[in-house]
């Protein structure tokens, strides 16, 4: 493939090319299961909210990396259907250069979030026997909990999500939080659902002269209330703790998390997270 070409492709460190391990590490033992002659009235169905072109660069070797859409295409035995989506149309032209005339597979361009909610999750109800496993990873604070919740409420889906620390404690959760600007305040309201991360984020201290002051908690702090989100508000039956993911320099750049509605998926989860959680700069 020739590198050259106008579109620009992504350059990925160890950790993304990790992540994409263990994303389709999992994807290969959920349609595994859903492939057993028992669970074969069950139609599985992959989702891929940022799917991007389908390859990527690697930073360290320059060679091309196959992207989560085309892992998840080679898994075998197959899913039922994929639906892949970006908002960049020039990206969803080349992958459907490796798609081909694969007739199952359903490519999407636009926002996401009105496409999932209006296009994809209907299609994945309880009732017509129909189970998902869907990807969101975003840039930064590229989505709306209006998706993620309605994910959780459907009970069908299985969810990795990006949860971008990075981009939020850049540009949202700084020391003096009324310094952020609005239009990012307005994207973590999009991303959490609320405001209620200001509560997470923050908690009030006595100064010195009788009054208080607000001083902001540490990533875990918030990662916690989040996950505690997931469980309470979005309605996931289990979250495993996330992955601390990080740079070439050891900073955590975002967390990856694991939703679910079974048991079986927390703990083939959990058994792979713990693989890598005390891993540093690589």
């Amino acid at each position: 493939m020739a590198k050259n070409s106008r579109l620009q492709f992504d350059a990925i460190g160890y950790w993304s090319e990790l992540k994409l391990h263990i994303v389709q590490q999992y994807a290969g033992a959920y349609s595994k299961i859903f492939s057993a002659s028992r669970q074969q009235y069950l139609k599985h169905v992959y989702v891929d909210a940022f799917a991007g072109a389908g390859v990527h660069l690697s930073r360290k070797t320059g060679e091309w990396v196959a992207g989560s859409p085309l892992n998840a295409l080679n898994i075998d035995p197959p899913f039922h259907e994929y639906h892949l989506i970006d908002i960049d149309g020039q990206k969803v032209s080349m992958l459907k250069k490796f798609v081909g005339d694969r007739k199952n597979v359903f490519l999407h361009t636009g926002d996401c979030n009105q496409i999932l909610a209006e296009k994809v999750f209907p299609q994945i109800q309880y009732e017509d026997y129909r189970r998902g496993l869907c990807l969101l990873d975003p840039y930064g604070l590229h989505l709306n909990w209006s998706v993620i919740e309605k994910a959780g409420h459907l009970k069908t889906i299985d969810l990795f999500l990006n949860f971008p620390i990075m981009d939020m404690n850049r540009n949202v959760l700084w020391s003096k939080p009324e310094g952020a600007k609005p239009d990012d305040v307005k994207r973590m309201n999009a991303y959490w659902g609320d405001d209620s991360w200001k509560v997470a984020a923050y908690k009030s201290q006595p100064t010195l002269f009788d009054g208080e002051e607000l001083e902001k908690v540490g990533n875990q702090e918030v990662v916690n209330a989040f996950r505690k989100r997931l469980l309470d508000v979005a309605s996931f039956a289990y979250v495993p703790e996330p992955l601390p993911m990080r740079n070439s320099k050891g900073a955590v750049v975002y967390y990856l998390f694991f939703a679910s509605h079974k048991p079986a998926g927390k703990k083939i989860v959990e058994d792979v997270f713990k693989q890598y959680r005390q891993r540093g700069i690589t």
